[in-house]
């Protein structure tokens, strides 16, 4: 058996356009500069976390909890109001295979969005339970912190090499990598190669298509040659 730790938001959900937008447009109104590019870079991290950021870089100073609560809760309307986050293109068939041959799946997000959560017995019957998941609200550090995958990886019970993590962002990435585990990127959004590689990935693929065959291939012991 292996666990399959993957992230939620442009793995599981093509739902970071809408995050783009409602982050942009709501940090805007509060005269923080935040763009679509800024939005994928800092994706797996929580949200307190972002807007501190967005602070500390514009106004050189913390974000105080007000602040954050107030931007947080701003931000979570326009991206309900924005529409619904689909599937991600082909990875049904990746969850369905994963299943398949046993193993657990796990989710690892930064997100406390309920909306999503609520969506994944939908999208996906019975692949996700509550016991793997590990969200904002179960960490005290979000990613790049290791954190949320070691406590994935506590809860899997297996060592560290029959673990994999599936990440599209770069914090994510170097938050599977910092925890010791294999982590398989797939670059959904608007981000290069080279800043998942950057980051520490140690496959990156373009789509779970050839995310699909990687695992396949690694399940027959066979090295792909396709994947950089």
């Amino acid at each position: 058996m292996k666990a399959f730790f993957f992230d939620m938001d442009g793995v599981l959900f093509d739902s970071m356009p809408l995050h783009a937008k409602a982050w942009e447009e709501v940090m805007s109104r509060h005269g923080l500069p935040f763009s679509a590019y800024d939005t994928y870079v800092n994706e797996g991290r929580t949200g307190e976390s972002v807007i501190d950021e967005a602070f500390m870089t514009a106004r050189h100073r913390h974000a105080t909890p007000q602040e954050i609560q107030t931007i947080y809760n701003e931000k979570t309307l326009l991206f309900h109001q924005l529409g619904d986050a689909k599937p991600i293109t082909g990875v049904k068939e990746v969850l369905q295979y994963v299943q398949a041959q046993g193993h657990q799946i796990w989710i690892v997000t930064g997100s406390a969005q309920e909306s999503l959560f609520d969506k994944l017995d939908t999208c996906f019957p019975h692949i996700f339970c509550r016991e793997h998941m590990i969200t904002a609200s179960d960490v005290k550090h979000g990613k790049p912190d290791p954190e949320p995958y070691l406590k994935a990886w506590e809860g899997s019970g297996l060592p560290k090499k029959d673990c994999t993590v599936i990440e599209n962002a770069p914090m994510g990435v170097q938050s599977g990598k910092a925890a010791g585990l294999t982590v398989y990127a797939v670059n959904t959004g608007i981000l290069t190669p080279q800043d998942l590689q950057q980051a520490g990935a140690d496959k990156v693929v373009n789509d779970m298509q050839q995310l699909l065959v990687l695992i396949k291939n690694e399940e027959l012991g066979l090295i792909d040659i396709s994947c950089t």
